[in-house]
């Protein structure tokens, strides 16, 4: 499956309340989802030394894909395409690695 793939078929499951603009249910969904993600790792650190059994692999899966869910209703939403966001993000990395600034603080360095 690729980007363009995915946003278009998921497009097609979203349903969801019109809260003002349509970005905002999916951009609150998406730091929910993001949450329970780091819930999650937070977890098989106190609770499990560390240790990412099958099965919290596979509920990270599943979290980890409704992240992406509500990546790609944002995405929709602002007339962006995940190729899109995607290929600019790789741009800005390898243009920070070339210039010795992938580590650091800030948008903008």
């Amino acid at each position: 499956m690729n980007f363009t793939d995915y946003q278009t078929k998921s497009r097609a499951t979203a349903k969801y309340p019109a809260i003002g603009h349509g970005v905002i249910y999916p951009t609150l969904g998406l730091v929910n989802e993001a949450g329970e993600v780091a819930g999650k790792i937070k977890k098989v650190f106190r609770d499990k030394d560390g240790h990412i059994s099958d099965e919290t692999r596979e509920a990270l899966k599943a979290e980890l894909g409704d992240v992406l869910w509500y990546l790609s209703q944002t995405a929709t939403e602002l007339n962006l395409s995940l190729d899109e966001i995607a290929e600019h993000n790789l741009a800005k990395l390898l243009d920070r690695q070339a210039r010795g600034k992938i580590q650091g603080d800030g948008d903008n360095r």
